[in-house]
Formats: C-alpha cells, sequence, structure tokens
C-alpha cells in the first residue's frame, strides 16, 4: 500500500484542526445560536406580537410591566411622523442603517461616548427586541447587519409598529405608544393631538425624566419643533401610508 511522502504528511498535520474540548464546543454552538436566533426571528415578528429584552428582564425580576398592543391602524398618524421627525429623518428612504446620519454624528463627536444620534428607528428595534443598553462598539457591530435584515424582510409600516409598541413610554413600566398615551393624557393612542403625540415624540430619549403629563420647558419646546417640522414635511411619512 503506497503512502504519501513524509513531507506531505508533516504538511497535512500542520494543516489540520486542533481537537476541540467537548465543553468549547458546546460553549462556541451556544454562541452561534444565539447569534443566529434574531435573524430567525424577525421574520416571526412579521406577525407575531414581540416584547423588547428591557420587558423580559422587568418580567423576570418581577418588576412591573404594562404595555398594551395595538396596530399601526390604531394609532394617531401625527405620532409615527412625530416619531420620525424627531429621530429618524430619513425613515422612509434608507435601508436599516443611514449612513449619512452616522457620518455626521461621528463628525459632531469626539468619541464613541460622545456620539448623538445615527441610529436609526430600524436599528432601535433591532436593540430593543434583540441586544441590550448603552453604548459599545460590540453591539453597534451587532445592531448593523440585523438592521439591513429587519429591513429587507420588514415592511416599514410593520418596523414603525413594532418600534411604537415595545418603546419604553413612561417610568415605571410604561411600554408601546397605548400605555404611554394613557399614562400621559388619558387617551388611546388613535386619538392623540399632533401636540400631544409631539409631547410623547420628545420623551423617547430619556422617558424616565421626561415626563409628557408634566411636561417641562424643555419638553415643551421641542414637542412644537416637532409639531412644525411635521407640517414642513408629512412627506416624510410617506412609506407608512396604505395606498
Amino acid at each position: 500500500m503506497l503512502r504519501p511522502p513524509k513531507r506531505m504528511t508533516v504538511a497535512y498535520d500542520m494543516l489540520r484542526l486542533p481537537h476541540m474540548p467537548r465543553p468549547l464546543r458546546a460553549v462556541g454552538f451556544a454562541i452561534l445560536v444565539l447569534l443566529a436566533l434574531p435573524y430567525v426571528l424577525t421574520p416571526v415578528y412579521a406577525v407575531v406580537e414581540p416584547v423588547s429584552t428591557d420587558m423580559l428582564w422587568r418580567r423576570m425580576t418581577g418588576a412591573r410591566v404594562e404595555r398594551i398592543y395595538v396596530p399601526l391602524t390604531r394609532i394617531a398618524p401625527a405620532l409615527p411622523l412625530a416619531v420620525i421627525v424627531a429621530e429618524d429623518g430619513r425613515f422612509c428612504t434608507h435601508h436599516g442603517v443611514d449612513l449619512a446620519g452616522i457620518r455626521d454624528a461621528i463628525n459632531q463627536a469626539d468619541d464613541l461616548d460622545d456620539m448623538r444620534g445615527g441610529s436609526t428607528l430600524t436599528q432601535q428595534v433591532a436593540k430593543n427586541l434583540f441586544l441590550w443598553q448603552g453604548r459599545s462598539y460590540v453591539r453597534k457591530a451587532l445592531e448593523f447587519p440585523l438592521a439591513l435584515w429587519m429591513d429587507l424582510v420588514l415592511p416599514k409600516r410593520r418596523i414603525m409598529e413594532i418600534y411604537l409598541n415595545i418603546a419604553e413610554w413612561g417610568p415605571n413600566g410604561e411600554f408601546g405608544v397605548e400605555a404611554g398615551a394613557r399614562r400621559a393624557f388619558g387617551r388611546p393612542a388613535r386619538d392623540l393631538s399632533r401636540y400631544q403625540a409631539a409631547l410623547l415624540a420628545a420623551m423617547l430619549p430619556n422617558p424616565h425624566q421626561r415626563d409628557a403629563r408634566r411636561p417641562g420647558a424643555v419638553l415643551r419646546r421641542l414637542a412644537g419643533l416637532y409639531v412644525a417640522r411635521s407640517e414642513q414635511a408629512p412627506y416624510e411619512a410617506a412609506c407608512l401610508r396604505t395606498h
């Protein structure tokens, strides 16, 4: 029986991957499953009502969670428009990641901790559904491709609907615009006025310190600005129209 030359055998042995211990293989497999899970779940969320990681954590720890899921058709059109002008002006035209917005945010910041803006609504949905809060390069690296995938497999209307139903809108476990609207104004989301919608949109960066029920001067100023922008640019929510 012919055997390969000794030189070839040595090369083969050098190229072979070392045997990985079983515990290490299990850890590696678990990491792969965790990385793949969001990509599997995203198409499912086209029809299933999702919950955020914050909501899950609060429920696991016994903290209060109030969320009433409502479809986009039962939300005043002024609210998604106000959220777009406040958080993501190019929502209808980008593909999940706004490269121009990221470039502007980088130019205005000294480092990652100082960055403001640049995160699209789709990225925020990806973060809220599958990742964690806080600023880190690791989270951003996971968030970018996930946002692109989400924009590919979900319609813009569905992304907006999910966002409005998982965003935190109060200081005591109020998630979703229905819970936020009832807490702040005692009315359902479908009955919000343009100014009330703008107040809720102005809360989004920090719902624990900004309160639409008792708006301070800064919140009122932002709400007025968002109302004016909404009146000037109603086309920014064109992708949410059904006809």
